[in-house]
């Protein structure tokens, strides 16, 4: 499956996927079947691969969520979906989650005016978020900034390009995540 961890790359002919949409080596276009524990653990990795998190916060984020109130699944999405560096990525202004994971670390951007190096801060509602002013020159913001106009955004976030700030307005649902998920995997996987 394309998890786009290469930015543009995925979407044009190189991407790996498209060339060879099988493991590489003498016996990776084998029939394979997975077990139970498999498919959970192969969906967990997935989502940790796409949001860029490591095992140990995966498992701090899925204790959180599962002591919310609500659905635990839809929990750990909307904790991973808040993550600054994913907000970032979604309001368009990196190509990749990598990638604003590093203009994040780097000082590029303010959380409600004040400096935010932090790629894992969760954010909440009525949060705003902008480039840094010092650093709104630099290549990769002000192709962002130029990029702007082509980029859809969910509806939970809104970036105005005239004042260059950015505000998520509501709290993402299950519906407002459009990668192919199935949390309830996850959730059985945690709960063994």
């Amino acid at each position: 499956m394309k998890l786009f961890l290469k930015g543009y790359r995925c979407e044009t002919a190189k991407c790996a996927i498209e060339k060879r949409a099988y493991a590489p080596g003498q016996h990776g276009q084998g029939r394979k079947k997975f077990s139970e524990y498999g498919l959970q653990l192969r969906e967990k990795q997935k989502v940790k691969r796409i949001y860029g998190v490591l095992e140990k916060p995966f498992r701090t984020y899925f204790a959180h969520a599962e002591r919310k109130k609500g659905i635990a699944g839809e929990n750990l999405l909307q904790n991973l979906e808040l993550r600054m560096d994913n907000v970032v990525f979604r309001m368009g202004l990196a190509p990749s989650r990598n990638a604003a994971r590093q203009l994040v670390q780097h000082n590029h951007f303010t959380l409600n005016g004040r400096k935010m190096n932090i790629p894992s801060y969760i954010l909440s509602k009525g949060d705003e978020i902008a480039p840094n002013q010092k650093k709104i020159e630099k290549f990769p913001i002000k192709t962002a900034l130029q990029n702007m106009k082509d980029k859809s955004q969910p509806h939970w976030l809104a970036f105005d390009v005239e004042s260059r700030k950015g505000v998520v307005q509501d709290l993402p649902t299950r519906e407002d995540i459009t990668i192919p998920i199935q949390e309830q995997l996850i959730v059985e996987l945690y709960s063994r």
